[in-house]
């Protein structure tokens, strides 16, 4: 069975200002390698286990993305447009009814556009495991083995293993963002992932729940569906019928509340890029541990992220600072 790949790209990224803006996103830039992470990601979804790609992301993106996607030389299932945030368990339900409709046994995994993953392989293999769950109508999430107490990721207490799945365990607990007190007796105890955000489920199952659970959310989404229109390449959802879903997460949705969530620990180099620490950690670094990109010349400097698009940086005897200049402004 392949899996259906839905992008959700609707972030706006704003902890890596200036580089990052409303307009022009994270998941559009390229931080990391010479393609942004919207096309690492589609580019890791590849293959003869995926399908087409699905994307959903806001109208000012749109040939953005659809650029984007074409520079990689490949075809999107669909790109849907959202004309208001609504979160992801509103996102997750139309691009399920919408597979359901050509596909009833349809298998999808939900992502966001703006991780990275170092290690596909351990993705894939992660994938595998999560698939053989989601065939027993478990919804799977990826559960991140922790490097540290790190109080910016939500939590999850793996339960028992399933039987018959190694490496899928039934979900105990979901935890919110802890205090650095909480995080480190977490850790210590073990047994706990950090959530990923990364999910991996039959359509119909995921449908069934938020049906049961959220009866409001899946009403509103099926009368949006049936208000969408076609705009050139893309499918676009009204803001009048969209914008009566409710704005809630999967996790608050459903994951927290349904008795077949599921995880799976993976250790596949994972990362938010949620911040300039974690873009400096994540990126490659000369010997003096300065990330630089661009014009740059450092004298006595280490320990820095150092990026400009235009005119040349200059750094002497500076240390663990992060300078940003993108033209029109510097940080």
């Amino acid at each position: 069975m392949r899996i259906h790949p839905v992008i959700l790209s609707g972030g706006s990224g704003t902890r890596l200002w200036p580089l990052s803006r409303k307009y022009y996103p994270k998941q559009l830039l390229s931080l990391t390698s010479d393609k942004s992470l919207l096309q690492e990601t589609v580019t890791r979804l590849t293959g003869d286990d995926f399908e087409a790609p699905m994307i959903i992301c806001n109208s000012e993106h749109r040939f953005i993305v659809a650029e984007q996607i074409r520079e990689i030389d490949v075809t999107a299932r669909d790109i849907i447009l959202e004309p208001i945030g609504r979160n992801t368990a509103p996102a997750t339900a139309i691009a399920a009814m919408t597979l359901m409709a050509e596909d009833a046994d349809a298998m999808m995994m939900m992502l966001p556009s703006d991780h990275l993953i170092g290690d596909r392989d351990a993705f894939l293999k992660a994938t595998g495991t999560a698939c053989d769950a989601a065939r027993k109508d478990q919804l799977v999430t990826f559960g991140i083995k922790p490097g540290g107490p790190e109080t910016g990721y939500g939590y999850i207490l793996t339960g028992d293993e399933i039987d018959g799945i190694p490496n899928c365990h039934v979900i105990d607990k979901f935890i919110e963002k802890p205090d650095t007190k909480n995080a480190t007796k977490m850790i210590n105890a073990g047994g706990y992932v950090w959530n990923s955000g990364i999910f991996l489920f039959r359509a119909a199952a995921y449908l069934g729940e938020l049906k049961r659970l959220q009866p409001d959310i899946y009403a509103a989404c099926e009368v949006s569906l049936a208000d969408t229109s076609r705009d050139l390449d893309f499918t676009r959802l009204k803001e009048e019928s969209f914008g009566k879903c409710p704005s809630i997460s999967i996790d608050y949705a459903v994951m927290e509340h349904t008795s077949n969530a599921a995880v799976v620990p993976v250790d596949m180099g994972w990362s938010d890029i949620g911040s300039w620490a974690e873009l400096w950690n994540v990126s490659d670094k000369d010997k003096n541990d300065n990330v630089i990109s661009g014009d740059v010349y450092a004298e006595d400097t280490s320990g820095c992220y150092l990026r400009t698009e235009g005119k040349m940086i200059a750094t002497v005897g500076i240390k663990d600072m992060i300078i940003v200049d993108t033209g029109d402004t510097v940080m």
